[in-house]
């Protein structure tokens, strides 16, 4: 019980030395000094307010407008084609070649379709560029997923055509 009492009297002497404490700090700072300070501190940030209100007044310039766009994502991109088809392409003509030439035959397989149903031949008009055909890596994986002797009998793709005329090759959705 005694350690309880002398708890409570160490308390109470640490409370009366931070009240004393406080009164000899405020007994020491002048009220004129703190004002001045006060004022000065004002003036600075009324300044700082006036510039953050200036600025953004200004409208953003036409670059800084271009730099704030995220870039397009695959969604909007695949939004540019003209022409989308899905086809099934059979490739068993292809197993008459020898074992170790059927996989590149079949990607020949795969463009002339292509070329032959989207309609990508050869241009009369020499001023225009020549029309691309693009084979993407999921459809060369599938017909070289077996090796070069056993590609499949055959594949769905889906052919999509840009503005430009080119053609894209995926693999179909679901294989």
């Amino acid at each position: 019980m005694k350690k309880e009492g002398e708890e409570k009297e160490a308390s109470e002497e640490i409370e009366e030395e931070s009240e004393e404490k406080l009164e000899e700090t405020e007994e020491e700072t002048k009220p004129e000094e703190l004002t001045e300070g006060v004022e000065e501190a004002l003036e600075k940030a009324e300044g700082e307010e006036e510039r953050t209100e200036v600025e953004e007044e200004t409208p953003p310039s036409a670059a800084e407008e271009e730099e704030v766009k995220p870039p397009p994502s695959k969604r909007e991109k695949e939004e540019e084609f003209v022409e989308e088809r899905i086809y099934t392409i059979p490739l068993s003509k292809v197993w008459i070649a020898p074992p170790k030439k059927r996989a590149p035959r079949a990607m020949r397989a795969i463009k002339a379709f292509i070329r032959r149903h989207m309609k990508l031949g050869a241009t009369t008009e020499e001023e225009e560029e020549p029309k691309k055909l693009i084979i993407s890596n999921e459809v060369n994986e599938m017909v070289w997923r077996r090796g070069i002797g056993k590609p499949p009998r055959k594949i769905r793709v889906r052919a999509a055509k840009d503005e430009d005329g080119n053609v894209t090759v995926y693999l179909a959705e679901g294989d």
